[in-house]
């Protein structure tokens, strides 16, 4: 990959696409930061300092120029070297132009930064913030009065689905923005109550906003894009990941003024949530629960172990507001590229290495050394044709 990738991606097919997306602004502007959602992952912390030092068109000549090239600025060397070999097998002009014209399509929007309909709270997530953002619906739902951030189980309780929903309805009537994931269970019926007393909600979504996901809430994603905005920083057509998911759980954290747990399983996605909220300095508050159900047993854990603040009214949210919550303590995390290159293997087609590298966005060697431990656990199995998931 060469210098002269970077000028592909100026090539005059990708302008009229960016001109009929956004015609308000630079197409060049428009064409780059859709490009670095087609070869970053969300949350890639080298493509934000990158872009921090040497802004979005000359960070992507760097990340698609010749490897070596010394390049002032806080990324090291052997940093940039090998996030430019997780970006390069990605770089496709024709990928980008389809990014934008699949956004156009569906009657979305490519948000940057600079438009005044940014949440300002994804600023906060410094070099790990969204490159761009591409929406559906009502992008004016992103500034309002304030906006909460309400999360919960997907299996949950009648109890908990009736806590969420009573709180997001009190919010949202009081001219609140409510935000979640548009998943099953408690986000659901946030986002219902929200829609329900005719306030606004916001959906970020680990996939592209022109797919339904779960499929189960189709109805509901068309209710919020006419009630509110579904978002995403991955394009469009692009599939949901656990990585992804994870990643999209420090966006809803950093776009409220203050996050709330509603319903949580002990090892709950919803823990991720509070704990890149209680990172940021973000007010987290949890409802508590019966001590006999298992799926407030994380509700509780928060109240316990992360200083979270017991609310049980819309009002005690309110006071949220005004409170300093505690950072999360440091716990052992997952290596983030062996999820990723979970993600990427199948449990039936065979692949390469060559051929799950671009799929999770690392370098071939990343893979091929993952993939050894992943043998030795068990969780990967090699073939003839390639490398498969192991069962069970």
């Amino acid at each position: 990959m060469t210098i002269t990738t970077a000028r592909m991606l100026d090539d005059d097919r990708l302008r009229p696409a960016a001109e009929r997306l956004r015609p308000d602004l630079d197409p060049a502007e428009v064409v780059a930061r859709a490009a670095w959602s087609v070869l970053a992952e969300p949350g890639d912390g080298a493509a934000g300092a990158l872009i921090a030092d040497h802004g979005v068109h000359e960070a992507l000549r760097i990340a698609l120029g010749e490897p070596g090239l010394l390049v002032p600025g806080r990324t090291g060397q052997r940093e940039l070297t090998d996030a430019q070999a997780r970006w390069q097998p990605r770089a496709d002009p024709r990928a980008v132009r389809d990014a934008l014209e699949s956004c156009r399509e569906v009657g979305g929007r490519l948000l940057t930064p600079a438009d005044a309909a940014w949440p300002a709270g994804l600023d906060d997530l410094g070099d790990h913030a969204p490159i761009a953002l591409w929406a559906r619906g009502d992008i004016e739902a992103l500034v309002g009065a304030g906006a909460v951030s309400i999360v919960g189980a997907r299996a949950a309780t009648p109890y908990g689905e009736s806590v969420a929903g009573e709180l997001a309805g009190d919010l949202a009537a009081s001219g609140v923005t409510v935000i979640s994931g548009g998943a099953y269970g408690i986000d659901g019926a946030a986002h219902r109550a929200a829609l329900g007393v005719g306030g606004m909600t916001v959906a970020f979504l680990a996939g592209g906003v022109d797919r339904a996901y779960p499929i189960g809430h189709q109805q509901l994603f068309d209710r919020i894009r006419r009630g509110g905005a579904v978002l995403s920083e991955v394009p469009c057509g692009a599939a949901p990941t656990k990585w992804r998911f994870l990643q999209r759980n420090r966006l809803i954290a950093a776009a409220g003024l203050a996050t709330v747990v509603v319903e949580a399983g002990w090892r709950s996605g919803s823990l991720n949530t509070a704990g890149h909220a209680a990172a940021l300095g973000r007010p987290l508050g949890a409802v508590p629960g019966p001590v006999t159900s298992a799926a407030s047993a994380g509700c509780h854990r928060l109240l316990r172990e992360y200083d979270a603040v017991c609310v049980t009214t819309a009002q005690e949210v309110r006071e949220l507001w005004g409170e300093d919550a505690a950072p999360a303590p440091a716990t052992a995390r997952e290596d983030p590229d062996r999820m990723r290159l979970l993600d990427a293997l199948s449990a039936r087609t065979p692949r390469p290495p060559e051929d799950l590298a671009p799929r999770c966005g690392l370098t071939i060697e990343r893979v091929r050394s993952l993939l050894g431990i992943l043998e030795l656990e068990g969780t990967a199995k090699r073939g003839d044709r390639g490398w498969t998931q192991a069962s069970g």
